[in-house]
C-alpha cells in the first residue's frame, strides 16, 4: 500500500504515467477515488498523483480533533509532493480539494505550476445556513456513522444532478461515500470545513496571486456561484469555465468536458500562452 509520511501522518496515494506532474486533491464526499476518470485520461501524457486526505482511511485517521485544519491539508500536500520528488506541480481539487489547491497556491506559489479550482467557496455566503448544517451532518456522523449520513447527503440539491445524468457513476459516489470514517469525517467538518478561511476573507491575498488559476463551477452549484465570480474578479491570472446544467461534482458528472478544460489549461500554460488579466485589450 502506497503512503508518503506528511506532516505527521501517512497519506496514501496513487500514481500513473510520467511526465509533468498533476496532483488531484479530493472533495469531502469523495477519495481519491473520485479522481479514477481523470487519472485515466491524464496519465496517458502525464504523472498523474490522487491521494486521500488525513482522515479518510487508508491515510491516518487522526483522533485529536485539532489535528484537522485546512492548514493541515496544505502542509500535507506540500509534504506529498516533497517526499515524491516533485518540485513543481499541476494541482487539481474540487471543492474541500479545490480550496486546497487554492490556499497552496497562495502559500506556496513557487510549488505550483497552475492551479484548478473547481467547485470550491462552499460557506462563503449564507453562511449561518452552512454552519448549521454542517455541525448537524458533523452530529450525524458521529451518532450514525457514513452509512446514514450518505442517504441524505448524496442526494443534496447540488448532488442530484450527477445522480440524474449518470445513475450508475453515482451508485460508485454513494458506496464510496458511505465506506468513510465517521468520526475523521466529523473532525473534518469541524476542523477544516467550518473553521477555514472563506473566499471572501482571503480577497486581498488572492490579488497578488500570480500562478496561472482556472476556477470551474457548475452552473447549479448554488453555493458557490458567488464565491467563483469572486475569484474570477481578484486573482489576476485566472480564467472562470462554468458548466451548464449541472451541480458540484463536475469531474464526474461532465468528465469529458472537464478533462478537455484542464487539459486545455494545462496546455496553455506549458506554452506560455495563459496570460495575465490586462485592463485593455492590445
Amino acid at each position: 500500500m502506497p503512503t508518503v509520511r506528511s506532516n505527521g501522518v501517512d497519506l496514501y496515494y496513487e500514481e500513473a504515467g510520467s511526465g509533468t506532474p498533476i496532483v488531484f486533491s479530493h472533495e469531502f464526499a469523495g477519495s481519491f477515488e473520485s479522481w479514477n476518470l481523470q487519472m485515466s485520461f491524464f496519465s496517458r501524457r502525464y504523472r498523474a498523483i490522487a491521494y486521500n486526505h488525513r482522515g479518510y482511511p487508508p491515510s491516518t485517521v487522526p483522533d485529536d480533533p485539532a489535528a484537522y485544519s485546512e492548514e493541515n491539508l496544505v502542509a500535507d500536500l506540500l509534504g506529498l509532493l516533497d517526499e515524491l520528488g516533485i518540485e513543481k506541480a499541476f494541482i487539481c481539487g474540487l471543492s474541500m480539494g479545490g480550496a486546497t489547491a487554492l490556499k497552496f497556491a497562495m502559500a506556496h506559489p513557487d510549488r505550483c505550476l497552475g492551479s484548478i479550482v473547481s467547485a470550491a467557496g462552499a460557506g462563503t455566503t449564507n453562511r449561518e445556513v452552512f454552519e448549521r448544517e454542517m455541525e448537524a451532518t458533523a452530529r450525524a456522523f458521529e451518532t450514525s456513522g457514513a452509512p446514514a449520513v450518505g442517504e441524505f447527503y448524496t442526494r443534496g440539491s447540488s448532488r442530484v444532478q450527477l445522480m440524474r445524468k449518470d445513475p450508475r457513476g453515482w451508485q460508485v459516489f454513494q458506496d464510496l461515500f458511505v465506506a468513510h470514517s465517521g468520526q475523521g469525517s466529523a473532525n473534518t467538518i469541524r476542523g477544516v470545513q467550518l473553521k477555514r478561511r472563506t473566499i471572501y476573507e482571503v480577497g486581498d491575498d488572492l490579488t497578488k496571486v500570480g500562478v496561472p488559476v482556472l476556477i470551474m463551477i457548475g452552473d447549479e452549484d448554488e453555493a458557490v456561484l458567488d464565491a467563483a465570480i469572486f475569484m474570477k474578479r481578484h486573482l489576476p491570472n485566472a480564467g472562470l469555465w462554468v458548466f451548464p446544467k449541472s451541480g458540484h461534482a463536475i469531474n464526474l458528472e461532465e468528465p469529458a468536458l472537464y478533462n478537455q478544460a484542464v487539459l486545455d489549461f494545462m496546455t496553455a500554460v506549458e506554452q506560455g500562452v495563459w496570460r495575465k488579466r490586462t485592463e485593455t485589450a492590445n
